[in-house]
């Protein structure tokens, strides 16, 4: 029996690689041949005969910046609040049930909200602004999850010894819970960013799917007016493009944004594995 199921969960984890490396290879295989240059630092016109990415690479990261911006100081404050100083009662099973009714509502419902609420009432319209204040709403739950409990997995003793040293509350958290929760927390970042790069039905609704890029050609005050200017304008991320040009049926083109995609989230793992590799070791030997 243990043999069996020794076996079963070997047989998982492989099936699991293979299908890891054969849905990459495929996406390769499909769109490796219209990366270039050319496909990096241009932007797709049927005037001017060109294909590229080079306006999406930048909504996207500016997007992704743009939301991180909100949602990180937020979503840790909030999970700071429930584990160090929410008490338990209405309130904090209140805030508890919203981020698991938040984490379980469809992108799609995201964008109709962001689309009614910060494109028509707020007045923003499809743009970039709109599309982060509504990726916010939906990557919040994993930046408060994935931080709360980095925070209660750290042990009682760190409180105790610092509060018993005389620090005062938000010193010890500030000098000690959070460098020691820098794993989880980075961890939540993470998958927030990887939600925020691949999502398409909520931007769709709320950014748009313009191309353009900003013409940052003067002073770098200048060029900073012209990115603040940015965030009011439509701007269309990777993953809308994608979408775009499977439906225009260009599938080559959108294997080749499924490429830059699958590189963008093994850079981003490959940055988390960075970041927490030295605090992770520095755990082990204080433990």
């Amino acid at each position: 029996m243990e043999a069996f199921l020794l076996a079963a969960v070997y047989g998982a984890a492989c099936l699991s690689v293979f299908l890891l490396l054969g849905i990459v290879g495929y996406v390769f295989f499909r769109g490796f041949r219209c990366l270039s240059l050319d496909f990096f630092t241009t932007v797709s016109s049927v005037l001017k005969g060109t294909v590229g990415i080079a306006g999406n690479l930048v909504n996207t990261l500016y997007i992704t910046l743009l939301t991180l911006l909100i949602a990180v100081p937020t979503g840790v404050g909030g999970a700071i609040y429930l584990s160090e100083y929410a008490r338990p009662g209405k309130l904090r099973r209140l805030i508890e049930a919203a981020m698991e009714i938040l984490a379980g509502i469809p992108s799609v419902v995201f964008g109709l909200f962001g689309l009614v609420f910060f494109g028509n009432a707020l007045g923003l319209g499809y743009s970039v602004l709109n599309g982060a204040l509504t990726l916010t709403l939906m990557v919040l739950p994993l930046i408060v999850k994935n931080t709360e409990e980095a925070l209660r997995n750290i042990p009682d003793g760190y409180r105790q010894g610092a509060l018993g040293m005389g620090a005062e509350k938000w010193y010890m958290i500030r000098t000690v819970l959070l460098p020691t929760a820098k794993p989880g927390i980075l961890t939540g970042i993470v998958l927030a960013m990887g939600r925020i790069v691949g999502e398409s039905a909520a931007l769709l609704f709320t950014a748009g799917s313009a191309r353009l890029l900003p013409g940052l050609m003067g002073s770098p005050r200048e060029n900073l007016g012209i990115l603040g200017r940015k965030a009011l304008e439509p701007g269309g991320t990777l993953a809308v493009e994608l979408y775009l040009q499977m439906e225009k049926g260009e599938y080559g083109t959108a294997f080749g944004i499924g490429c830059v995609l699958i590189l963008m989230a093994f850079l981003m793992n490959l940055l988390l594995k960075l970041l927490t590799a030295g605090r992770r070791t520095e755990g082990g030997r204080m433990g």
